[in-house]
């Protein structure tokens, strides 16, 4: 059997991704290694934590007498664990420092001595680039994050390639774009809008929602990660972008379609600080070792906002019983303008 070690597997790629895996690889055994805090949740992983190939952990990345041990029998890692939300980032940048970089520096050291190691998969993200006015990053960009997120991404994922260049750790890095589907915690703007309109609440778009993202079905992103696994090269960093670019607006009217609510539950917010205007990859590195992203957005956000309607238990006491929940989206939301 082959030893998986996901960190965050409790969270949303992460979860997907532990799912996909123990489908996908019957000689694979999978340990989730997770801390809990409000965006990972136990119960993201409700249908697989009686797997016996899966095994979940709770604990911090940043814990060295925990990691050691299971990075010391792992083959593949999958390093999903990290602070992600650039909201809070702006609001409390120590702790994406915390987890984002020294639980990274923490893992990367227990990967030096980790004599089975064969893959050590960094998930960064495209927002390392900062805002791309014109045409795609690509791989070989000059990085230019502009918030507290996504520098401390930025510095893990120079950590990670450091760490192959003068260790040899077996590092891939990849940098994928926004991702969305099943699971994702609803402080980020799909699960969010989605959740607000099924209950006629008012939609908080920030400034004049001209802002653009492209999207990226978490299954596609799960299949990239598998192919990489595979057959990326050791030391390289590949973009996997889903080739959706679409305006918040134009997002938010899709949402409030599916879900027959009028537009005018759209509220004009106050922009966050430094929002960047436009995130695009060039995914042609990844695209010429056979991978495409499969999900047509339209369908994929479709299906995801069918499950989000039909899986009410998931997120409902989340947004209705979390008084932390509560706490941040009134510091963020409460005052449209």
């Amino acid at each position: 059997m082959i030893e998986v070690l996901v960190t965050g597997g409790a969270g949303f790629i992460g979860s997907n991704f532990v799912r996909h895996a123990l489908a996908a690889h019957a000689d694979w055994r999978v340990t989730t290694l997770d801390k809990l805090t409000y965006a990972g949740r136990a119960d993201t992983l409700h249908d697989v934590l009686d797997d016996p190939r899966h095994t979940f952990i709770r604990g911090d990345v940043g814990d060295q007498s925990l990691v050691e041990p299971l990075l010391a029998r792992s083959q593949i890692v999958v390093h999903f664990a990290a602070e992600t939300h650039v909201d809070r980032s702006i609001s409390g940048a120590l702790q994406f420092v915390q987890t984002d970089v020294i639980g990274t520096a923490v893992l990367l050291e227990a990967a030096r001595n980790a004599r089975r190691l064969q893959r050590f998969i960094q998930i960064s993200t495209d927002e390392v680039y900062g805002s791309v006015a014109t045409g795609a990053s690509r791989e070989t960009d000059e990085l230019k994050p502009r918030n507290p997120y996504s520098a401390s991404k930025t510095a893990a994922d120079r950590l990670a390639y450091s760490y192959f260049a003068t260790y040899g750790v077996p590092v891939i890095i990849v940098r994928p774009s926004n991702n969305y589907g099943p699971y994702q915690y609803p402080e980020k703007v799909i699960p969010l809008f989605v959740t607000n309109a099924i209950d006629e609440k008012a939609l908080p778009l920030y400034g004049d929602g001209q802002n653009v993202r492209d999207w990226l079905h978490v299954s596609d992103h799960c299949r990239a990660l598998d192919l990489l696994i595979a057959r990326g090269d050791i030391g390289e960093v590949y973009n996997v972008g889903g080739g959706n670019d679409v305006r918040n607006i134009d997002l938010t009217r899709r949402i409030l379609a599916l879900l027959d609510r009028p537009e005018s539950l759209i509220a004009p917010t106050p922009d966050r600080p430094g929002h960047d205007r436009r995130y695009c990859l060039d995914s042609t590195k990844i695209q010429a070792l056979g991978w495409r992203p499969d999900m047509p957005f339209e369908r994929g956000l479709e299906d995801t906002v069918t499950w989000y309607r039909e899986n009410e238990w998931w997120w409902r006491p989340i947004k209705d019983g979390d008084a932390s929940f509560r706490a941040y989206y009134d510091a963020h939301y409460a005052r449209p303008r």
